[in-house]
């Protein structure tokens, strides 16, 4: 979400738009109906946005009533797609909402919409003053030096991925399968292929192997950035005991009245605030961690390999020569980087 808004702020620069604080469709995910003032400080965002784009929280009288004309940006990606064939339909109902398109070309954008997105990302959006207050204290609880593991083994993350997995717990095959609806795990050839492409997240089990790979201590503390209803656990923690949540940190009332998007703003927190990040899929909100937390000049960020872990298992390869292949695959990996949330920004803007 935090990435569309930013993206939707470049969008209404583009058009020369006015742009209204957005509403979260996540109820049907989340089981929620929390709002942009519930996670950002809405006054300041307004104010940090003054002279890049006009911010309104509400809409005026006049269109209040009347629904918006959703405009398709599935196709859009640059500057003219945008002038060409969005902008006409704001300038005929003067008022539509959008999806941002997963394709945004950002570099093609003219350096005026750089600038209010890039802005709008780095400088504008911070955490309302109440949950902020929040993810300092749950910070502070967290023994210090810690890693932050963004770890993405939900039924629903699982089951999205349509891979294939065996020896999981009953609990957890039961779960995975009501996840599914349509959505059936591949099979034979086509299973082992789609592994071999990395699109299959890491198990807990997995991920503390690979940790152990990197030479990271079982004594580490790990703050685990993960939703809730993780799955198989215990494959994590039988190796690295110094686990901590969101739920163990947090009195019962505070983390049972949060919304799905406030955990997850209080995941965001500390994993751009942690001594070192490592994330086992490289999702939106790695893609945003990594980004950020290079803008505050913390470089300890590394995204696990599912597609090095996957060739180098159907090599046959076990024990400690697996383990010194999983060091070679992430050093390489580390040392050439990998891409992050909007990078034009760190190339083009001082802040």
């Amino acid at each position: 979400m935090r990435r569309d808004f930013c993206d939707g702020v470049g969008i209404a620069r583009l058009l020369n738009a006015t742009l209204v604080l957005p509403k979260f469709e996540v109820a049907s995910y989340w089981n929620e109906t929390s709002g942009f003032a519930d996670v950002y400080d809405v006054d300041y965002f307004i104010q940090h946005m003054n002279g890049f784009v006009k911010v309104v929280k509400e809409l005026p009288p006049e269109v209040a009533s009347k629904e918006p004309v959703h405009v398709d940006c599935s196709k859009r990606k640059g500057q003219f797609d945008y002038v060409e064939s969005v902008l006409p339909s704001l300038l005929e109902h003067k008022y539509i909402s959008i999806t941002p398109a997963m394709s945004q070309r950002r570099d093609r954008y003219p350096l005026y919409a750089k600038a209010a997105l890039c802005q709008a990302c780095y400088k504008a959006l911070r955490l309302s003053r109440s949950l902020e207050r929040k993810a300092s204290e749950l910070l502070d609880a967290i023994p210090k030096p810690f890693l932050s593991l963004h770890l993405r083994f939900e039924p629903d993350m699982v089951a999205y991925s349509q891979c294939e997995y065996r020896g999981l717990s009953p609990a957890s095959m039961k779960a995975i399968e009501e996840a599914q609806v349509d959505r059936k795990p591949w099979t034979g050839d086509l299973a082992r292929i789609w592994r071999l492409r990395g699109k299959c997240p890491l198990t807990p089990n997995e991920t503390a192997l690979v940790l152990e790979s990197l030479s990271i201590p079982p004594t580490t503390n790990i703050y685990l950035a993960a939703g809730d209803g993780l799955m198989e656990i215990e494959g994590l923690t039988e190796t690295y005991a110094n686990i901590f949540t969101k739920s163990s940190l947090l009195s019962r009332e505070d983390f049972t009245n949060m919304h799905g998007n406030t955990k997850a703003a209080l995941d965001y927190y500390i994993s751009i605030n942690s001594d070192s990040y490592v994330a086992t899929y490289f999702g939106n909100m790695d893609k945003m961690v990594a980004a950020m937390r290079a803008f505050k000049g913390l470089y300890k960020t590394l995204f696990l390999s599912r597609r090095g872990f996957a060739e180098l298992t159907s090599k046959g390869l076990t024990g400690k020569e697996l383990m010194a292949a999983l060091w070679k695959v992430h050093r390489d990996d580390f040392a050439m980087g990998r891409g992050s949330a909007l990078p034009e920004c760190f190339c083009e803007f001082k802040f």
